[in-house]
């Protein structure tokens, strides 16, 4: 047995007694604590440069039962009705859509448990007058991409936090608004990124965390999603919209799934921050082909004859401040099973998601019962707290629904957010800036310090349940 693999076993050993299960609980002492001064502002801010608040760490005032409305009820919203209505001290106020069946067939999942009934609004700006009247703590928002960024600007400013699924904003502008609101307001604004609360993701965290990887060096993230048919659904996404993001796009134009949770384990914003990217695509071999044979059968598919579609495949590496790398992959029209790859490489170990769950030492994977112990040993405490609960709940096989609950639990206990306003504009910015890169014979494109300088002293996400974790949770069959 090589030496480095009997040390670690030698440690995992040890088990929970060498366990750090991340930082102890960020409290702010007050406002003045969170004031970042002017002269850390980097030229590439871009705009807006003098912070008004660190929102990374804040924990804003306690919330006893949170009152949430919830925007777009198409393919993801009714999900989340169905996990929030599983969580006490949570207040479903109001369900809109932009079809108001959509918000009618949603009541169900209050109705099934008991539950007031919550006020329905729909239409064109029915999301505005929701905001406007009904007194929310939060808006959850589950609408195409292009709504993310002006639904969670008018929440924040309404006077509620945003929760929006991914990604948070399309262009540079829009991340700065974000950014820009959410620090005036001082409102939470979190990207939903589920994938940061998948079983093996959280796993792998607390083990950068303890050690077990040494320094990380190099990590990798995919969306790889075989969508072609999906995209090209009449009955998929509404108006076919996400169809319509593929034209007129050569870059990642979904890249936080993987990004995510590499960029936890990488410590971005919170003591590192990524520096450049370098993007490239290949040509589009499929969507424009696919186009083509549908409109052939039905003229409604004539309209996408002839568009210029981004590339099949995109890949973009990042390097940051700190001299570690990301690479990130794009792919959801070739046929291929589904991978967000999740790769970490470190100085002592490496781990792998796909196609099978594998953790590496020097050269060897981990046998089947040393992994299980890993599990057993590193497994963050919200997984041991709600992780069996979650997994019949449901959402992604559990982890929407821990997701949810931890938003909640944060927010019923003044607790700051696993993702704050900066996770959601750094990482949503690698779809104009990969589509910049692309463009440019793949140049060297610079990525905006969107904390203007509070990454070097912001601390990691904390993996605790410190100050938390009394949320109760509806039983589930």
């Amino acid at each position: 047995m090589k030496p480095n693999r009997r040390k670690f076993l030698q440690q995992l050993a040890i088990g929970s007694g060498a366990l750090t299960l991340g930082l102890p609980a960020f409290v702010q002492a007050n406002e003045a604590s969170q004031s970042i001064d002017e002269s850390s502002s980097n030229p590439l801010n871009g705009v807006n440069s003098a912070p008004r608040f660190n929102m990374s760490g804040y924990a804003a005032p306690k919330i006893d039962k949170v009152k949430v409305g919830v925007i777009g009820l198409g393919m993801r919203g009714p999900g989340a009705v169905e996990r929030l209505s599983f969580i006490e001290g949570v207040e479903i106020k109001a369900l809109c859509d932009k079809l108001p069946e959509r918000a009618s067939k949603a009541q169900k999942y209050l109705v099934n448990k008991g539950l007031p009934k919550a006020k329905e609004y729909s239409g064109e700006n029915g999301w505005k007058e929701m905001i406007d009247k009904e007194g929310l703590d939060l808006v959850y928002i589950c609408t195409p991409w292009s709504l993310h960024t002006p639904m969670a600007v008018y929440a924040m400013e309404g006077g509620a936090h945003a929760a929006t699924e991914v990604p948070a904003a399309l262009t540079m502008e829009d991340c700065w608004k974000l950014v820009d609101t959410s620090e005036k307001t001082k409102k939470h604004c979190m990207m939903l990124e589920n994938c940061c609360y998948d079983f093996f993701e959280m796993l792998t965290l607390n083990m950068v965390r303890n050690g077990m990887f040494g320094e990380l060096i190099h990590a990798e993230g995919a969306y790889n999603h075989d969508l072609l048919g999906l995209n090209f659904s009449k009955n998929g996404y509404q108006d076919m919209w996400r169809l319509k993001e593929n034209i007129n796009f050569n870059g990642n134009l979904y890249p936080t799934h993987g990004l995510g949770p590499i960029a936890q384990c990488l410590n971005i914003n919170r003591g590192d921050r990524m520096d450049y990217l370098v993007s490239v695509s290949t040509n589009d071999f499929l969507m424009e082909a696919e186009a083509e044979k549908l409109a052939q059968k039905d003229d409604f598919y004539k309209q996408f004859v002839g568009k210029n579609y981004r590339g099949n495949m995109n890949t973009t590496t990042i390097r940051t401040v700190k001299g570690k790398t990301m690479m990130l992959q794009h792919d959801v029209s070739t046929p291929r099973p589904y991978s967000r790859l999740h790769v970490l490489s470190g100085t002592k170990a490496s781990a792998s998601k796909y196609p099978e769950e594998k953790i590496a030492i020097g050269e060897e994977w981990v046998k089947d019962a040393e992994l299980k112990k890993l599990y057993e040993t590193y497994s963050p405490p919200i997984i041991k707290h709600v992780g069996e609960i979650a997994k019949k709940i449901g959402g992604h096989g559990g982890m929407d629904f821990m997701m949810d609950w931890r938003l909640i639990d944060c927010l019923r206990n003044g607790l700051p957010l696993d993702q704050d306003v900066y996770d959601a504009a750094s990482w949503s910015c690698i779809i104009p800036l990969s589509k910049k890169s692309v463009s440019k014979r793949s140049s060297g494109i610079d990525i905006p310090d969107f904390t203007r300088g509070a990454w070097a002293n912001n601390k990691p996400v904390n993996l605790t349940l410190d100050g938390g974790g009394n949320t109760p949770v509806r039983s589930a069959k």
